[in-house]
């Protein structure tokens, strides 16, 4: 389907040889209202012509079209015929019996090279029919362009960016747009022999199998983060330097200093005086990215007084990934805090990205850093290692119950779409499985302070068993970030996972 709707127009037959032993599916225009015409006449031949194998005829021409609010019904398929023949039995066929007829070529897509005749490869031939049977009755072509999708109107957040990954829309890429009370997913087509894009939406969205991508450009979760990854910048830097039980007050000092004065030369000077040689330097090292991001963050502190101490009271460990080591090491890095060790391990996390306005999607990697805490256990039996997953897992803990079933097993209509157990089975299985390596842990004590964390614990402090257990923890814990945030029916949890995982 995406190559039948994506490219092609109009041109001359071609009696060239080049496809005359080769069966492929060619497109035949018609004129207006006889494309039934056509394929019957093609069909009847067919006895007779060894060369044409099979006729394809849209049953669905008509669609919904919004217009001024409004649907009425207009052609999207009609006028055309889809034939799997060789190039030469079709070219003879239509000359002798529907001269009327024109086939395809391809748009030129070198200055110099002559258009070739359209083709459909069989697997996006198979995939267009189904979509044509299953879903071309049901799509509204919409008034707006796809670009004006891209937001919902009502709160400017962006919409969800997904891609079907089965049925007849499989590949296919859009955004989750609200229509009324109705989600749709709105994607974007290109006419038959016209060079014309315009956009279609498709009912029952939830019905479709879909995966979310990242967008790069807009992402939500990219806007939510702009503060805490502005300091996770500054405070990794500070601890980096050494201030490991003093960073939180010094990180309020540097906020401080710049609201009143907002230049970082000035503030390099400053903490060079005051004998932070490291800091000093470090900062004076930023690139211009990073010095917007922390100025971004005074100026929102200026607009909103308070809102720094309020925001970061207390600092025990970083958030479990962030963009940002802190420290300069090519190695994992060990941080001594009161009462355990931070170790600061990078991770290369691979995700489906796609940049709106390219129209193009990529695999993308990007260099992350694990925050983890080693401390030994109360009875002193071993070693627990943990991670931070204080707010996420808080507002788990706070629902209990019949609610707190249906979120893990995924009881019930009404929560079958939020089930942890349906789109997040790494978390189900740490809240479920009481076997599970990896344990969520209500009120763990860290020094004096006390967090929600995902732990795992140790038998014996033997290294290899150490190293094991930060492993497991690790690779659990991406594995649950990568899970929620690439489906698009924990929407509400993503929220709570920006305090875990610093999204860039």
């Amino acid at each position: 389907m995406n190559d039948v709707m994506t490219s092609g127009s109009a041109g001359l037959r071609n009696r060239d040889k080049l496809n005359s032993v080769d069966y492929r599916w060619f497109i035949v225009r018609t004129l207006p209202h006889q494309e039934e015409k056509l394929a019957g006449m093609l069909r009847r031949h067919q006895s007779q012509a060894s060369n044409i194998l099979e006729v394809y005829c849209p049953t669905h021409t008509t669609v919904g079209v919004l217009r001024h609010g409004k649907s009425v019904s207009a052609p999207l398929f009609a006028g055309h015929v889809f034939v799997l023949s060789t190039q030469q039995a079709l070219a003879d066929f239509i000359d002798r019996y529907y001269p009327e007829g024109i086939l395809l070529y391809e748009r030129k897509k070198e200055k110099g090279k002559k258009a070739a005749v359209w083709t459909i490869p069989e697997n996006q031939m198979r995939a267009f029919m189904d979509f044509n049977e299953n879903y071309a009755d049901k799509v509204i072509v919409l008034e707006r362009p796809y670009a004006d999708y891209a937001f919902n109107p009502k709160n400017n957040e962006p919409n969800e960016i997904v891609k079907v990954v089965d049925g007849p829309l499989k590949g296919r890429e859009g955004y989750l747009a609200r229509f009324n009370r109705e989600r749709r997913l709105v994607f974007n087509m290109k006419s038959l022999g016209t060079g014309r894009y315009f956009a279609v939406s498709v009912p029952n969205a939830w019905s479709l199998k879909v995966v979310r991508l990242h967008n790069a450009e807009n992402d939500r979760q990219t806007i939510g983060t702009q503060k805490e990854r502005a300091a996770d910048l500054l405070i990794g830097l500070i601890e980096g330097c050494g201030y490991v039980d003093d960073a939180l007050a010094v990180f309020h000092e540097i906020i401080g200093y710049l609201s009143i004065t907002p230049t970082m030369v000035g503030l390099c000077k400053y903490l060079f005086e005051k004998g932070r040689h490291d800091l000093s330097r470090k900062i004076a090292r930023l690139d211009t990215d990073g010095v917007e991001q922390i100025l971004n963050l005074v100026r929102y502190e200026n607009d909103n007084p308070g809102y720094i101490r309020h925001t970061w009271r207390k600092l025990v460990i970083r958030p479990f990934l962030t963009p940002t080591a802190g420290v300069e090491t090519a190695e994992d890095a060990e941080l001594r805090h009161a009462g355990f060790t931070e170790v600061i391990r990078r991770i290369d996390i691979t995700e489906q990205t796609y940049y709106p306005s390219k129209a193009k999607e990529e695999l993308t990697t990007t260099a992350y850093y694990a925050h983890i805490g080693v401390t030994e256990r109360r009875d002193g039996a071993g070693i627990v290692v943990f991670a931070n997953w204080d707010a996420f897992l808080g507002e788990y803990f706070h629902t209990s119950g019949k609610a707190n079933e249906r979120l893990v097993e995924g009881r019930g209509k009404d929560k079958q779409a939020e089930s942890f157990r349906n789109f997040a089975p790494t978390l189900y299985n740490i809240l479920a499985d009481v076997n599970s390596a990896v344990k969520p842990v209500r009120g763990f004590t860290v020094g004096a302070d006390v967090l929600n964390v995902l732990a795992v614990y140790t038998a014996g402090t033997d290294a290899d068993e150490i190293e094991t257990a930060k492993i497991t923890l690790i690779n659990t814990c991406v594995n649950v970030c990568k899970e929620i945030n690439s489906t698009v029916h924990l929407a509400v949890w993503r929220r709570y996972l920006r305090t875990v995982w610093l999204h860039v």
